[in-house]
């Protein structure tokens, strides 16, 4: 799952070490998420998202790997 966490803690002059605080979790949280390692629980996209003041879907971008029919 991609996101843009990284640039919007750039808009808002924020360490990794500071969402982090703000979302109740470790800066290496963090760091996986925005390294694509790690995918959140729906709880911590909620909160990042809040903490964002952004739709989920603005945050996140899930990326579909199977076929509509």
């Amino acid at each position: 799952m991609k996101n843009i966490i990284k640039e919007l803690r750039a808009r808002n002059s924020y360490t990794q070490e500071d969402l982090a605080s703000k979302v109740d979790v470790r800066r290496e949280t963090i760091l996986y998420l925005e390294q694509g390692k790690y995918n959140p629980s729906l709880k911590l996209a909620h909160d990042i998202s809040v903490e964002f003041k952004l739709p989920i879907e603005e945050v996140f971008i899930f990326e579909n790997n199977y076929k509509q029919k």
